[in-house]
């Protein structure tokens, strides 16, 4: 093979080249993530954000909420999803309580998930309080990604799971709410489960990328949750989730026929066996063939 016909190994993506794609006009791709082969396979697709995140407290732990998802957990779950990418730029979610009680703790906790993790990135939710917090965390030199709309981790203020700014005034405050984050230092912010005309707004109102979530086509991107657009979350899915397969029905159908296979005694088949020389195996069946130890 000559040099002219190697692939050149694909760039790793920065945060201008993300930027760079909203003032083209070019669509983001943003997939969650929580382990290194999602993250591979993501990577292969030409995903160009791999969000891990604290989503794994409903997806993968099975919990009721992201709430009680711990720093420990983000660290694991974000140290397998960093190690897959060769382009995708990762962001970890920084998951509730490790940056609300002070701008200290949520420094230091940006930190261990770049620096233990590998994460590129961080995620805050919420504006108000977390303004300060993100500023410190960019000041400390990591870049952050922000949250408004429906924020999960405050979901019960918020009166549920519902969506956001569907009148006049709550639209104004999350505008207010995004051109702060763009001012905080921001590189892009996720608009969560709001009406399309106020996504809109907000994408015109600040210069970097705006990344949807059940908030319209008018967005810099889109992000959607691994577990829910694969079918493999159980129960319903949030009305602005398509679904693009059904690997939950095809895992299910694989496992029922190994199950099947393995208790009428179909697998394994000889050719999933070891083997051993044949003069060992003589070896081994005359001493089987000898007389038997004596107990004492």
């Amino acid at each position: 093979m000559s040099d002219s016909d190697r692939l050149d190994p694909p760039v790793k993506l920065r945060l201008p080249d993300i930027a760079g794609m909203r003032a083209r006009h070019q669509p983001i791709v943003m997939v969650t993530a929580y382990d290194a082969p999602s993250a591979r396979l993501a990577d292969q697709a030409g995903v160009d954000m791999i969000l891990v995140g604290d989503s794994a407290g409903t997806t993968v732990l099975v919990g009721t909420s992201t709430v009680p998802v711990s720093m420990d957990e983000m660290l694991v779950f974000t140290r397998a999803v960093s190690r897959s990418p060769t382009r995708a730029l990762v962001v970890a979610d920084m998951p509730f309580g490790s940056y609300q009680p002070s701008e200290d703790l949520a420094v230091a906790n940006a930190i261990r998930l770049v620096k233990e993790a590998g994460a590129d990135a961080v995620k805050l939710e919420g504006a108000g309080r977390t303004i300060t917090r993100i500023s410190g965390i960019v000041e400390a030199g990591i870049p952050v990604m922000g949250h408004i709309g429906l924020t999960p981790q405050s979901a019960t203020l918020l009166g549920g799971y519902r969506a956001q700014g569907r009148t006049a005034d709550a639209a104004e405050r999350l505008v207010r709410e995004a051109v702060a984050l763009e001012r905080a230092g921001c590189f892009a912010i996720v608009l969560e489960a709001m009406p399309a005309l106020v996504a809109e707004r907000i994408t015109g109102a600040v210069t970097v990328p705006t990344i949807g979530i059940g908030a319209g086509a008018a967005c810099s991107g889109q992000v959607l949750v691994w577990h829910d657009l694969l079918g493999l979350s159980p129960g319903g899915v949030p009305r602005f989730v398509k679904q693009y397969a059904d690997i939950g029905a095809a895992i299910a159908h694989a496992l029922r026929a190994y199950a099947e296979d393995v208790r009428t005694g179909a697998f394994p088949e000889a050719q999933h066996t070891y083997g051993m020389p044949d003069a060992e195996r003589q070896k081994l069946e005359e001493r089987s063939a000898g007389p038997k130890p004596t107990a004492r």
